[in-house]
């Protein structure tokens, strides 16, 4: 697995014998209560493995389009199987009336059958000698698709998703070989289950800073996105704007399905409605582009306590520091 970036051992794969030799697995909680407590997570080996899961994941997409070949392993068809259900079950929990036009409360129902039936859509992921880790991995599974209190979405309901499949390389149920198919199939097929969450729903996005953020609800997929673009003989940030260029390839490159969601969703000028984006394709190289989003994902999201707050820790992500 590519070193990039990386704290030394804080590789998925490398941990796998480790993590499920004799492993005690736990229900994951909560670590991070006040403002102080960011150092801990900073410290963690839980921020260690999510960011060098992330940045591993950045480095194999490299100028590679989703139509390149790559292995699809029995557990990632097993969980585009548990995502092809998560989305059935959108289609038989239509949207109430109501008089509210955002947050609609079926969201709620179609959340509840989720929280019931987590563990068992896992178990059925996982290989047979990794089943006790079901109810601490379907913990992440389930914060990964919003809150159903708020009936919100955002980029921590994004990392959990992310935590969750660090946690299954983490087991060994997920192995390098994997990398290519967990951004191109299991996380684009994520990605398409919760904008029809967002849009059925009316979802709100859960800390968004308007014009000013990124995206409403994503940032992951700007990340890998860019990574796929870069050395591009001919599309260069400055293209990504273009309404043509947007639709001839977004079914090649994760950055133009974002950005074709976006047209979809919003009207009135790019660059009113998306500053920062707008702002993002006046850069000249594509790598400078990836440099920066994982810049201003560490410092808007992975840094910011309103989003850490709500991050869960086990034994797979651990808030104890990084081993010296």
């Amino acid at each position: 697995m590519a070193e990039t970036g990386q704290q030394p051992g804080s590789s998925p794969e490398d941990d796998a014998s480790e993590a499920t030799a004799g492993a005690v697995y736990m229900i994951p909680k909560k670590e991070i209560s006040m403002v102080p407590d960011m150092g801990k997570w900073k410290r963690s080996q839980a921020y260690a493995d999510y960011m060098g899961f992330i940045l591993t994941l950045n480095e194999s997409v490299k100028g590679k389009k989703f139509t390149c070949e790559y292995k699809v392993s029995e557990t990632v068809e097993k969980l585009l199987d548990l995502l092809a259900t998560l989305d059935q079950w959108i289609n038989e929990t239509p949207p109430v009336d109501q008089p509210s036009r955002f947050g609609n409360k079926a969201f709620r129902t179609w959340f509840s059958k989720l929280d019931q039936e987590a563990e068992v859509l896992l178990s059925a992921v996982l290989p047979a000698d990794k089943g006790a880790a079901a109810s601490e991995i379907a913990v992440y599974l389930k914060e990964s698709v919003g809150n159903p209190t708020r009936i919100d979405y955002g980029t921590g309901h994004e990392a959990a998703f992310a935590a969750f499949l660090c946690c299954l390389c983490k087991v060994g149920a997920l192995t390098a070989d994997d990398q290519l198919a967990i951004v191109f199939r299991v996380f684009d097929r994520y990605l398409s289950v919760m904008r029809k969450l967002q849009k059925t729903y009316r979802m709100e996005p859960a800390g968004s800073q308007g014009v000013w953020g990124l995206d409403d609800f994503q940032f992951l997929p700007f990340i890998w996105g860019s990574s796929q673009f870069i050395d591009h003989p001919t599309l260069e940030p400055r293209h990504f704007i273009n309404e043509r260029v947007v639709n001839e390839h977004h079914q090649e490159y994760m950055f133009l399905e974002c950005i074709k969601f976006i047209n979809e969703m919003k009207t009135g000028p790019f660059a009113e409605h998306s500053n920062q984006l707008w702002n993002i394709s006046a850069v000249p190289t594509w790598s400078k582009v990836n440099q920066g989003l994982i810049k201003m994902y560490k410092a808007e999201c992975l840094e910011k306590f309103p989003v850490i707050q709500h991050f869960k820790f086990g034994s797979l992500l651990s808030i104890q520091p990084v081993k010296p």
